[in-house]
């Protein structure tokens, strides 16, 4: 009777199969060193023999092809921190950069404003100069009646006004600027003008031959308002000049401190 070997787990392994293992076993105890030590000869020349059966040389090549990998993988990594770095450091002088030339833009801004409220500052002062600039009513002439003075002329028995030497027919003029509250007949002043100034108190100007002016027109100062005359309650021709805190009769005051105070030499 014939015998036959038994399949399955009991089947000895093929030819093939021992001699891969076994080419495997010395790959590892070549890697670990223990195959070509000279402990072992015969072992070693057996490993010589079948190195390139068992696939050492591939496992080689594997590491250093995984090395080459590493290193180009740390590479890029670096570039890539390189590159971050970089872009942190640009963005950061861009701000530095923005934030430089807005605090330039802003300085300059107040730089600007300063001179503009600067300006502004000079032309209102010069502005309340000019209003405050006053003159004599007829240029060149003189008092030749005094404030106060007594006499029969006067209704009230004194001179509620100066009067100024001028010839019929000499200019008269605004001795600061002003608007025209009373320009026509007033009575003993003859033909008169009153204007309100600048700074709230008036100014009379009576006796006039002509006017040249109306109620509610600005004038400035040294502009002419009409021709002195000797029209009303008068002798001969000049001007009856008055400074007032109301626009009425009555309400006077010191014509010579008045325009001195206004910086006019009387």
């Amino acid at each position: 009777m014939a015998f036959t070997r038994a399949t399955g787990k009991h089947r000895a392994p093929c030819r093939m199969t021992r001699r891969g293992a076994k080419a495997l076993g010395i790959a590892a105890l070549a890697t670990t060193g223990v195959i070509g030590s000279p402990a072992s000869p015969a072992l070693a020349a057996d490993t010589e023999t079948s190195a390139a059966d068992t696939g050492l040389s591939q496992i080689i090549a594997i590491e250093g092809d995984l090395a080459d990998r590493i290193d180009a993988q740390a590479d890029a990594q670096r570039h890539q921190a390189d590159a971050a770095e970089a872009k942190a450091k640009a963005e950061a002088d861009a701000k530095k950069k923005a934030e430089a030339k807005a605090r330039k833009a802003k300085a300059a801004a107040a730089r600007a404003k300063e001179d503009r409220e600067s300006e502004a500052r000079a032309a209102r002062s010069a502005e309340r100069a000019r209003l405050g600039t006053f003159q004599l009513p007829v240029a060149g002439s003189y008092v030749s009646t005094g404030y106060k003075s007594s006499g029969s002329l006067w209704s009230s028995g004194s001179h509620s006004g100066i009067d100024f030497h001028a010839a019929s027919g000499s200019s008269v003029v605004a001795v600061g600027a002003g608007t025209v509250v009373e320009a026509g007949w007033g009575g003993a002043y003859g033909n008169n003008i009153v204007l309100r100034m600048t700074d709230g108190t008036y100014t009379q100007y009576g006796h006039l031959s002509s006017i040249a002016v109306s109620v509610g027109q600005s004038v400035g100062q040294g502009q002419r308002i009409g021709l002195s005359g000797a029209t009303g309650n008068a002798t001969g021709p000049h001007l009856h000049f008055e400074a007032r805190t109301t626009p009425s009769y009555g309400s006077d005051m010191d014509p010579v401190a008045y325009l001195r105070a206004h910086g006019v030499t009387v």
